[in-house]
């Protein structure tokens, strides 16, 4: 009967030692080989099973392996493919040799590779790194952290998923440069990306109450005043206006403001139109009674404008 040599695939992204039942079950029934030292190898030795480092080729694993029904090949981080592509070929050639088969020991997690965008930027910001981005200040970034967004925005005024999908990397980046750099402020005033992710997912939790704490909900709009409530409770705001961002576009902060009033219950009567501004307010306010967006509805307007210049442009006589 021909030996078993088992691929042994883990996520470099877990703790290591972190493996499935099976795969602990493997790696004590017989020698385990591996190509290099790893953090994977020492838990395997914490925890009483050899490995073996073994610098050689297929060959070299089937002469260590001698008469061992059951031998391991422990993979690196990038799953060693070049010496699995030629293990299985040889083992193609000559099926009497061995039996090759893959085990994942463990899997990456959904969210795995933002780890990585994490490992990556800290490389990046650390001394030895980017001289750039280790220049950089919040204040200095956010500029950026607008036209990230204002880009991903227009990927999905396009419809365009491909290309919203590398915007919303962009305004990833933004976040996790934001939080590494936040990791070097004084005065204990220090925080990091885990901060920001452990305060997204507890708030997430406790506005949803409806998801996470098994409170009934008759409708959407049930759900949309319990979000409120636990937000005033959570902010403890003296004006229905706290919060509100007041850098973003003038009209979406014209209608932002005249929802807040509204959905707070304060009846404050509209400016006449003595100015321009106070007539794009009522404006506003009759564009948020008629169910529209007058943000995007300008923009809509503006657009098509655009298209016609252009239009106009090609048809124009050269001067």
């Amino acid at each position: 009967m021909s030996a078993r040599i088992v691929l042994l695939v883990t996520s470099p992204r877990l703790p290591a030692g972190l493996l499935t039942a099976e795969a602990w079950d493997t790696v004590r029934s017989g020698p385990v080989f591996a190509a290099a030292e790893s953090e994977q190898a020492v838990a395997l030795r914490a925890a009483g099973v050899p490995v073996t480092v073994l610098d050689t080729d297929a060959q070299g694993l089937l002469d260590a392996i001698g008469d061992a029904p059951l031998a391991v090949w422990l993979a690196g981080a990038h799953g060693d493919q070049p010496f699995a592509r030629q293990l299985g070929l040889r083992l193609a050639r000559e099926p009497g040799l061995a039996e090759l088969e893959l085990m994942y020991g463990s899997w990456d997690p959904p969210g795995a590779r933002l780890l990585d965008a994490v490992a990556v930027m800290d490389r990046l910001v650390s001394p030895g790194g980017d001289p750039w981005k280790r220049a950089q200040s919040h204040r200095t970034l956010a500029p950026y952290l607008l036209e990230e967004s204002y880009e991903a925005y227009d990927a999905i005024e396009r419809d365009d998923l491909d290309e919203l999908r590398e915007e919303l990397g962009d305004v990833l980046l933004q976040i996790v440069l934001h939080a590494r750099l936040a990791e070097e402020l004084p005065d204990g005033r220090a925080w990091n990306v885990d901060d920001v992710a452990g305060t997204l997912v507890e708030k997430m939790i406790r506005r949803n109450p409806h998801v996470f704490a098994g409170e009934s909900v008759e409708d959407i709009e049930e759900i949309t005043a319990n979000w409120d409530r636990i937000k005033r409770e959570e902010k403890s705001r003296d004006s229905v206006l706290d919060g509100v961002a007041l850098s973003q576009p003038a009209l979406a902060l014209a209608a932002k403001i005249l929802q807040r009033a509204a959905r707070g219950g304060v009846d404050v009567a509209l400016p006449g139109d003595d100015d321009l501004g106070s007539g794009l307010l009522r404006l506003v306010a009759e564009a948020r009674e008629a169910g529209l967006d007058p943000e995007a509805q300008l923009r809509k307007a503006t657009l098509a404008y655009a298209e016609a210049v252009r239009a106009a442009e090609k048809v124009r006589p050269p001067e």
